[in-house]
């Protein structure tokens, strides 16, 4: 009994020093709620920047043109067959090499041109989801093409598409880990600054496991009730 009393108090203490050290010491805790913010300022930004390339990319390939076809077919594949984290060294070290924008802002329009395409096919699967018949109802009332998809269309997608759209938000939060490689701005780098202080990382890598994880759990249960209410919605 002694021995186990004496192994919790042992680990005790080195677990309240460890995260002492990883937020107290020096106001550390500041670099994990500076992190999160980046982190959460990328994400947003770069769903809502997602959300536009996506929806102009949906309706290229939904177009009868073969050219706006070509270039919305071309523009996913690319996205959707190269790795996140070289898309934004191509496009932080070539594109905007001689460019002296601010990494956030980098960050938001690589990871938004990398959303865009799986944007793009949420959206146009949304789109083929609604009943051919609404397009042939909003033809038949004398709207154009682009009338009846703005009016008629896209508004019933949308209710489709939303918990997907806020999934792809979920999972862009975790991909923007990969901004480490051109800056320490988000959480991996409040993390990162952390060890090469402490030169420990149970304790760092742990903390940020754990903000992930709440964050990201708060979000899948306000999409779960959600789906609930658009379910219900439905049932109406």
């Amino acid at each position: 009994m002694e021995a186990v009393s004496l192994w919790f108090s042992t680990h005790w203490q080195e677990a309240v020093e460890g995260l002492t050290a990883t937020f107290i010491t020096d106001g550390r805790w500041v670099w994990f709620v500076s992190g999160l913010k980046n982190t959460l300022i990328i994400s947003l930004f770069s769903v809502l920047l997602g959300l536009v390339l996506g929806l102009a990319v949906a309706l290229f390939r939904l177009s009868k043109s073969r050219i706006l076809k070509a270039v919305g077919s071309v523009y996913v594949d690319i996205i959707r067959c190269t790795p996140t984290m070289v898309q934004l060294l191509i496009i932080y070290f070539i594109i905007f090499a001689p460019v002296p924008i601010p990494k956030i802002v980098v960050g938001i329009i690589a990871f938004g041109i990398n959303s865009g395409a799986y944007i793009a096919e949420i959206v146009r699967g949304g789109i083929l989801s609604v009943n051919k018949g609404q397009t042939e109802a909003g033809r038949s009332l004398g709207l154009t093409t682009a009338q009846t998809m703005l009016f008629i269309i896209i508004p019933q997608a949308v209710k489709n598409i939303l918990p997907a759209l806020v999934n792809e938000f979920i999972v862009l939060i975790k991909e923007t880990a990969v901004i480490g490689m051109i800056d320490n701005i988000d959480l991996v780098g409040a993390a990162k600054k952390v060890q090469s202080r402490t030169y420990d990382y149970f304790w760092p890598l742990i903390s940020i496991a754990l903000i992930y994880f709440i964050v990201i759990k708060t979000l899948s249960v306000l999409l779960g009730r959600l789906e609930a209410r658009l379910r219900q919605s439905d049932a109406r």
